[in-house]
């Protein structure tokens, strides 16, 4: 783990604690983590807000690595999730060559300040730390906030069939 970083993931219902110094990214990290049943810690150093969208999601993936290469894992996850009037759907696998695939752009969307496609940045970082091919679709959504909000959620409930152990 990279200086100034701390991140833990386990199964359970505590209270997500997330500090990346982007508010936007904490409250979004909050929802993933509830939706997926995680407790979560994670703290990152501040840096540029670019570079610490991209390097929250590589920290979430190296401490979410060991859950996903369990024995007993599934290794693969679907889940579809509502914020208001935003429907998303994420469906991802273990994978050794890493992919996002999505049709939903933001780039132009200015969420909490950051003229960035907030959950692209997230998105990569993860993919490349814990070995993952995720598609997102986006059904339903304008509001940037609620869209961001349901892939969030989404993903949450994907990741958390990942990690559990195999019917």
């Amino acid at each position: 783990m990279e200086a100034g970083q701390i991140a833990r993931i386990s199964f359970g219902d505590a209270e997500p604690d997330v500090q990346t110094g982007l508010p936007v990214l904490d409250h979004l990290l909050g929802l993933l983590a509830r939706a997926a049943g995680f407790e979560l810690s994670l703290e990152l150093a501040p840096d540029e807000p670019e570079a610490e969208v991209t390097e929250a999601g590589a920290a979430f993936g190296r401490s979410l690595a060991p859950l996903l290469a369990a024995e007993d894992a599934r290794g693969f996850g679907a889940g579809t999730m509502p914020a208001e009037e935003a429907l998303a759907t994420v469906v991802l696998e273990r994978s050794d060559r890493p992919l996002v695939a999505s049709n939903a752009d933001l780039t132009a969307s200015r969420v909490g300040g950051l003229g960035i496609d907030l959950a692209a940045r997230f998105l990569h970082g993860l993919v490349e730390t814990a070995g993952l091919v995720v598609h997102v679709r986006l059904i339903e959504g304008t509001d940037s906030q609620h869209v961001l909000d349901a892939i969030f959620k989404a993903l949450g409930v994907a990741l958390a069939e990942a990690c559990r152990p195999r019917p």
